[in-house]
């Protein structure tokens, strides 16, 4: 299991390192223990949270509501708890 995803009973812990003001949105890998994912939006009044947080639901294909940022709101360095995310959530989230 990769470091960045934690696995609980009905939900996942994630750790994610943000690239906010990318070119474009998409995972870059891994940086250290965290997912690394390039955002297209601005760390300017949250935008690059609200990004954060619609590319990971889209990806796991769940509603924004199911994706809450649990800590890091305004740190590169963030964790993201996902309830009801699929089997193969780190094979959709690497887009694999």
């Amino acid at each position: 299991m990769a470091d960045w995803l934690r696995e609980a009973a009905a939900s996942i812990t994630l750790t994610v390192y943000v690239q906010p003001a990318a070119k474009k949105t998409e995972v870059a890998g891994e940086h250290g223990d965290a997912l690394k994912i390039r955002l297209a939006a601005p760390a300017i009044d949250g935008r690059a949270n609200a990004a954060l947080i619609e590319f990971v639901a889209q990806r796991l294909a769940l509603p924004r509501s199911a994706v809450v940022l649990k800590s890091g709101q305004k740190a590169r360095r963030k964790v993201l708890a996902v309830s009801g995310a699929p089997a193969d959530a780190p094979r959709r989230l690497l887009g694999e």
